[in-house]
């Protein structure tokens, strides 16, 4: 008999699905969240028989638990932990772990795909096709490659996850990966997420006003209430405020924060970490306790929103040779504009600061971090450049 205990994310369930397409019935598969995993580790202690094989995925326990499982496995228990977090890379000191962050091919991992690894290599699966294309998709959008890769397959995948519960998501992926040559997915699925996909648009650009910033230690976070599509807005408030180092989640009624970032320079896990969780370089998160709440809710709560920048305009458009216009909260102006080939500066109520930049980018990466500034409308650069004309 084999007891799995998983996250219940898509790649935990992941893990649960190729489970009962190995074992059938001979498996009991448990999804947890972070917190709860260690109980269920001690209801297996005390209620399980000896012969259970215990499988543990894409978490890791506490360190008590830690010393329990190695006791049982060298008192002859079976346990098998597969991971590719880097905050649980200490598990492949023993035996029974097996943490892996990144494969031999330089692909990051998840925990599907590593117990499918698993299952073919010790010859408790065949290899299937359209079993491979399933956990190829999980893996992708755990690691957040399907977006780099324009992968809407995976993607949608995660969609259709949170759309139904997680009992006929298993059992629609289980039916299919038994009957079919391919993974994909039918026509009525289909049309509830083109349904889903505007509505998570709506929603995306309702939160991007409501960003806030805030200095986190070293880095300028920001930060946003939200209980729905965390990745995919992380990602979108990432690239619409790309002088944030990271955003930051905030989910009150499930009492937690998660960590998104675009950037290479920033390691989210290390984020989280700080505050008692852990996760994937570009996507952690923790509990909200009482420092993360007093830093990202207190500290925030009156602080005003950021100033989208102008999305229709013709004229005042960024990285033009005529100069692009911004503004903040105090009513400064500034001018960012190129100075030569390899040189820009900017104007601060039309006098030229003391700094240049190498690229237009990082001017406004500059000016954005410490003015808090937005490009601002066609009509608002028209009429200062017809003050400009003017005076001269």
């Amino acid at each position: 008999m084999y007891k799995l205990l998983s996250h219940n994310d898509l790649d935990g369930v992941g893990c649960g699905i190729l489970a009962k397409l190995a074992f059938g019935k001979h498996v009991k598969v448990r999804y947890n969240s972070v917190s709860s995993l260690d109980r269920e580790v001690e209801w297996f202690f005390e209620n399980e028989n000896q012969d259970t094989f215990l499988l543990i995925t894409d978490l890791s326990v506490n360190e008590e638990n830690e010393k329990k499982l190695d006791a049982f496995y060298k008192a002859g228990g079976k346990v098998q932990l597969l991971d590719h977090h880097k905050t649980a890379l200490s598990f492949n000191d023993y035996a029974w772990g097996h943490v892996v962050v990144t494969d031999d091919e330089g692909k990051l991992t998840s925990a599907t795909s590593l117990l499918y690894e698993y299952l073919v290599s010790h010859q408790l699966m065949e290899d299937s096709e359209a079993i491979a294309e399933f956990v190829e998709l999980v893996r992708q959008y755990d690691t957040w490659e399907w977006e780099k890769n324009d992968n809407q397959q995976a993607q949608r995948l995660n969609a259709l996850f949170f759309l139904i519960s997680i009992e006929e998501f298993e059992e629609k992926m289980i039916n299919r990966l038994q009957t079919s040559e391919h993974f994909g997915f039918d026509e009525f699925e289909m049309k509830i997420l083109d349904m889903e996909e505007n509505k998570k648009e709506r929603y995306i650009r309702r939160k991007r006003r409501e960003v806030v910033q805030t200095q986190v230690g070293e880095y300028l976070a920001g930060v946003v209430y939200a209980e729905s599509y965390h990745s995919e807005l992380g990602n979108e408030l990432g690239k619409e405020y790309p002088h944030l180092d990271y955003i930051a989640i905030l989910n009150i009624g499930g009492k937690r924060v998660g960590f998104r970032t675009i950037h290479d320079h920033v390691d989210v896990s290390e984020v989280a970490g700080h505050f008692g969780g852990g996760g994937h370089a570009k996507a952690s998160g923790c509990s909200m306790n009482e420092e993360a709440y007093k830093k990202f809710v207190v500290e925030t709560f009156h602080v005003e929103p950021l100033r989208e920048d102008a999305k229709r305009n013709h004229y005042n458009v960024k990285r033009s040779s005529f100069g692009s216009l911004y503004k903040n909260k105090k009513e400064s102006i500034f001018l960012i504009y190129p100075v030569n080939e390899y040189e820009w500066a900017i104007d601060k109520n039309k006098t030229k600061m003391d700094l240049t930049f190498t690229s237009f980018d990082e001017a406004e990466g500059h000016l954005k971090r410490n003015d808090t500034a937005w490009l601002v409308r066609d009509e608002v650069f028209v009429n200062y450049l017809m003050d400009e004309i003017k005076k001269k």
